[in-house]
């Protein structure tokens, strides 16, 4: 099932959410829009700038959404950050939320909003301090293989696929919950933006592009449908 939502905004603190559920289907209307998430504190928000597009495109083509094409991007303080239901957050180095956008993050994850963190190599314990303010009774849990973010549209037995190599270690992937539903996915050693770019910036092998692309997907089907541990 798909979370259809819209927010509107009756100042600052005030967010009004509407839900209508509907099933997935090729004749869906909706135009959902994906957007890149953007920060402050130096790291390079806007790195992989084909990946959530080419995401966008594997969407629509191989799970007959209806994804808009334009992937905006969005400050993680702004109150346009309620009319994305899947946003992407990617880099290499430092994040830094100040009071207001760690509110801002807080309530759009808890209204129903999800966040995608792809680590592009160096921005992990910039996260894990930032997301600390954001939740601050929450731990990341490492998620079994059997969850459902690995098997919503395609199926992958053992776990988050590897990318590009870092430290030599497994890729690993982390949520974060509110109220049973995963609101964050945090990949970590998988390096999936740069599965999603376009061949000629990584020349990786078709095949783990696939996987990237495929993993992506059911991030994608994850945030639309809502997932509890």
């Amino acid at each position: 099932m798909f979370r259809s939502f819209k927010f509107i905004f009756q100042g600052v603190l005030t967010v009004s959410l509407i839900f209508s559920l509907l099933p997935v289907s090729l004749a869906q209307n909706e135009f959902y829009q994906l957007a890149v998430l953007k920060y402050r504190g130096g790291g390079d928000w806007y790195s992989n700038p084909t990946a959530v597009p080419n995401l966008v495109s594997f969407c629509n083509k191989e799970l007959g959404m209806q994804l808009n094409e334009e992937v905006a991007s969005v400050d993680v303080g702004s109150p346009e950050l309620f009319d994305f239901p899947w946003v992407h957050m990617t880099g290499h180095g430092n994040v830094v939320l100040s009071t207001s956008e760690t509110r801002n993050l807080r309530l759009y994850l808890e209204a129903g909003g999800f966040l995608h963190i792809s680590d592009n190599y160096g921005m992990d314990p910039y996260v894990r301090r930032e997301m600390r303010k954001v939740f601050t009774s929450a731990d990341w849990i490492e998620l079994p293989w059997s969850h459902a973010v690995f098997h919503s549209a395609f199926d992958f037995e053992k776990g988050l696929p590897k990318i590009h190599e870092h430290d030599d270690l497994p890729p690993r992937g982390y949520g974060l919950f509110h109220e049973g539903r995963l609101v964050v996915f945090y990949d970590v050693e998988s390096d999936l933006g740069d599965g999603w770019e376009d061949w000629q910036v990584h020349r990786d092998p078709e095949s783990i592009r696939q996987l990237a692309l495929r993993m992506g997907a059911n991030l994608v089907q994850t945030a639309m449908s809502g997932s509890s541990l």
